[in-house]
């Protein structure tokens, strides 16, 4: 589901919270602990207190060891910041910590071997400083990633902007369909036409930022009206599907229906015109099926379709071609890219199991096996896209 339509504060793991470290999928506690998927315990694991400040970024690592450890990152300055462990000549990242608020301590594991690191300390309101050199004379480190910046992330982003802005045109011409049935008092047709209007607004996730009001009149629920589904400000796919499967009569939904085409269609006149930030593309291939299972596979988000499966895999189209612009970036920098794909496959044929013809099991009807299985794919699946997020999250260096 798009997230603007929820009319709720989005779920978000990344901002302004402590980041999962990228090297944790990445296999670095898998190596010392066996299994990527597993926490790892870290109380036995060797600990160094690190300052951060612009005057002693890195300060307090004086004995270097080879090895997982952790570095508690102790921040004595009056600003929250950023901090990465970099390799000291290509800057390669290591492992990130976001939001060290001041006199505040936040843990960053790591696998270290033999090279050279330096802490890099990115107050919010100063340029980033950057620590002393490190040497580790032995040992394996675990894998780094060298940083994405908003500008690599420019080029993907304008691909799927201008993806997106197809989407919109087909969007509109379903929705048309939609309305007309409507219009034409074919109830049936227009309970056919709905769902393939809705799925292809669906699939467009990754863009809900810059909709803006216009995805809460597409695509918003009941929640938080005073009126709940009958409320006035109910409006869009919801508030039509919510009418053709609870009995109301076609004249009671062509205003809805004709309102849904209208919003749709100053989105897509107006859409050339807008702007994706760049830096948040890496954010939504991870919260769209993030989104997806808080809201579909709990069924939050059915007005009496019974489709939440089919919105589901919709949303799984729309990360597809998130991470089809980011491939390129994501190449040199996730190691799992082949075990990600893996996932999205089997996420795919899992939920393609529950549709017959143009019909899909409603969430109700599933065994209790059959969802077990549902949410264990997909929520694997919001778990590899987590380390897109991190490693696609654009670095700031001054």
């Amino acid at each position: 589901m798009l997230l603007s339509g929820l009319r709720r504060r989005p779920l978000r793991l990344w901002g302004g919270v402590c980041l999962v470290l990228l090297l944790v999928t990445a296999g670095v506690l898998a190596a010392a602990q066996g299994s990527h998927r597993a926490a790892a315990p870290t109380d036995a694991l060797p600990r160094t207190t690190v300052e951060v400040s612009p005057s002693h970024c890195g300060r307090g690592w004086n004995n270097p060891i080879p090895g997982v450890q952790v570095f508690d990152l102790r921040n004595t300055s009056d600003e929250p910041a950023e901090v990465y462990l970099e390799d000291a000549g290509s800057q390669a990242v290591y492992g990130a910590v976001e939001d060290v608020g001041p006199g505040t301590t936040r843990p960053l594991t790591v696998r270290l071997g033999e090279g050279a690191y330096a802490f890099m300390c990115v107050p919010d309101d100063a340029d980033a400083v950057t620590g002393p050199t490190v040497r580790v004379t032995r040992g394996r480190s675990g894998p780094a990633a060298a940083p994405v910046t908003e500008h690599d992330l420019i080029p993907p982003t304008l691909g799927y902007q201008k993806w997106v802005g197809h989407g919109l045109d087909e969007a509109v011409r379903l929705a048309a369909k939609l309305r007309d049935a409507v219009d034409h008092g074919d109830l049936a047709g227009a309970r056919t036409a709905w769902l393939p209007a809705h799925l292809q607004y669906e699939r467009l996730g990754a863009a809900y930022g810059a909709f803006g009001d216009a995805d809460g009149r597409i695509n918003a629920t009941d929640a938080g009206l005073p009126g709940g589904v009958h409320d006035p400000s109910f409006t869009g796919f919801h508030r039509i599907e919510y009418g053709l499967w609870h009995g109301q009569s076609a004249r009671t939904l062509r205003a809805p229906a004709a309102a849904l085409v209208k919003a749709l269609t100053a989105l897509r006149d107006s859409w050339s015109q807008t702007r994706m930030d760049p830096a948040q593309l890496g954010l939504r291939a991870h919260e769209i099926l993030e989104n997806t299972v808080q809201f579909e596979l709990t069924g939050r988000t059915d007005y009496g379709s019974g489709t939440n499966l089919a919105t589901a895999r919709a949303n799984l189209d729309g990360t597809r071609e998130v991470l089809s612009r980011l491939r390129p970036l994501l190449t040199t920098r996730y190691a799992d890219l082949p075990g990600l794909e893996g996932d999205l496959g089997r996420a795919q044929r899992t939920l393609d199991g529950f549709r017959h013809g143009g019909v899909w099991t409603p969430l109700d009807r599933l065994s209790r096996a059959q969802r077990e299985t549902v949410d264990a794919v997909l929520g694997d699946l919001v778990e590899r896209l987590a380390s897109v997020a991190t490693l696609c999250d654009p670095r700031r260096t001054v």
